[in-house]
């Protein structure tokens, strides 16, 4: 398989894994109604932990410090911006919280731009450009206010802005089975501390708040965060952000499907705005990678 082709299957695999991220997120939002958010992360990473441990074991001979600690790194990273983002919503919005949340698209390149002191090209702004208006229209009503907690959403998008890019800068050297697993357990031990530490509603273990933790602990998190550290070897950290941009049209998609809630004109035209922003950004990565080298 050329270079092309690997990226475009792995922008393909990012692709699948955030068209997973958004069929979750109804369910999530049910389970979290009866098991607060931190116990749920705290079970849902622990089992996530557990599914990835055959495969370590596979990769054993890759095992050192240094791949451990950068994977427990990138999980602190992830568990700030899963902590800042359930803060964030208890003083504004759903819907100002996923476009804030979005906006990673436009910190990624920014972090791309500053360490490699190159300047994203004219046709991927316009990408980039065309994604955050797309999730606007997605996300924002007619009352554009901010709220309190919108400072605490932004904190959150720099967090899950860094992990894409360090995920970037360490999966081409590391293995993606133990960096995955060093950022869940990460992620499953900081939501038990943070459980622990804070007041916290009842929990209530129905069959619905299990079924929400085993849904996500697999296909969402073990094989999604495999899967993303893996695929971030083909593929750029800007051209990552925008493949996730696009969680808001699955979950729009998937809660037509699942509870048929009904996307109005306003969302559909922003959903087609995200996935344009997407072409053209596959677009110029393959006219980038068809280039004879000099």
């Amino acid at each position: 398989m050329n270079r092309l082709n690997k990226r475009r299957f792995a922008n393909l695999s990012l692709l699948a894994v955030t068209a997973v991220w958004g069929a979750t997120f109804i369910v999530v939002k049910q389970a979290t109604e009866d098991l607060p958010p931190y116990p749920f992360l705290a079970i849902r990473f622990a089992i996530a932990f557990l599914t990835l441990l055959p495969f370590v074991w596979g990769k054993r001979r890759h095992l050192s410090l240094k791949a451990v600690g950068k994977g427990l790194g990138l999980g602190c990273f992830l568990f700030g911006g899963y902590a800042a983002q359930t803060i964030g919503l208890q003083s504004t919005t759903a819907s100002n919280a996923g476009f804030i949340t979005g906006l990673s698209v436009v910190i990624v390149p920014l972090l791309v731009s500053i360490t490699t002191r190159k300047f994203p090209s004219p046709t991927l702004l316009l990408g980039i450009l065309s994604a955050v208006a797309g999730l606007a229209l997605l996300s924002l009503g007619d009352d554009l206010s901010l709220n309190s907690g919108d400072f605490i959403v932004l904190i959150c998008t720099f967090f899950f802005a860094l992990h894409i890019f360090l995920v970037g800068r360490y999966a081409p050297t590391e293995s993606a089975a133990i960096l995955a697993a060093g950022q869940i357990l990460a992620v499953s031990l900081l939501s038990t501390i943070f459980s622990l530490i804070l007041p916290q509603p009842s929990s209530h273990f129905t069959p619905y708040a299990w079924f929400g933790i085993l849904l996500t602990a697999i296909p969402a998190t073990s094989l999604a965060f495999y899967i993303q550290t893996k695929m971030q070897q083909f593929t750029t950290p800007t051209q990552t952000a925008l493949i996730c941009s696009a969680e808001p049209v699955f979950s729009a998609l998937f809660a037509f499907l699942l509870a048929g809630e009904i996307l109005p004109l306003r969302g559909l035209a922003g959903a087609v705005l995200v996935l344009f922003g997407m072409l053209i950004a596959e677009f110029r990565g393959s006219k980038e990678i068809a280039k004879p080298s000099k």
